[in-house]
């Protein structure tokens, strides 16, 4: 015989084996479904748990400004036309490690942002942002 017991926020459920052979009656109503990341109109939703809290954040504006930018974009490269508004984000971010984390390790002390040559950090924003781009790509393609 099956039962319940309630243990402070928890519901616990013994079953028989009798219980389990019994196909399921319960019917779920489809208006419980959420919405993902695409809502069903073609817009981002930016309230999905799957975000993160990214949209809110401190640089929630560079991100949203990015993401809306991939989202929509119609080149046929995904998102090229975007780099300058992921390298924004970028810029964001590293203003707050303690919250983003460190986006890249320096290698030694010498390759701290803001030593290292003009070159080689217009470089590495370029290449950070190509990655964020299709991160960016996967996340789209994989929420709808």
């Amino acid at each position: 015989m099956s039962y319940c017991r309630e243990s402070g926020k928890d519901k616990i459920v013994f079953v028989t084996k009798e219980d389990h052979a019994e196909p399921s009656r319960i019917v779920l109503s489809e208006d419980d479904e959420k919405p993902g990341l695409i809502l069903p109109n073609g817009e981002i939703n930016w309230n999905c748990p799957c975000l993160g809290g990214m949209a809110t954040g401190p640089c929630g504006v560079e991100f949203r400004d990015a993401f809306s930018c991939f989202h929509y974009s119609e080149s046929e490269t995904k998102g090229t036309e975007c780099i300058e508004k992921f390298s924004e984000m970028q810029r964001c971010m590293l203003q707050y490690p303690a919250l983003y984390g460190k986006l890249n390790e320096p290698d030694d002390e010498d390759d701290v942002l803001g030593v290292e040559d003009e070159g080689t950090a217009a470089n590495s924003v370029v290449s950070d942002s190509k990655e964020s781009t299709a991160v960016a790509a996967k996340t789209d393609a994989g929420q709808h």
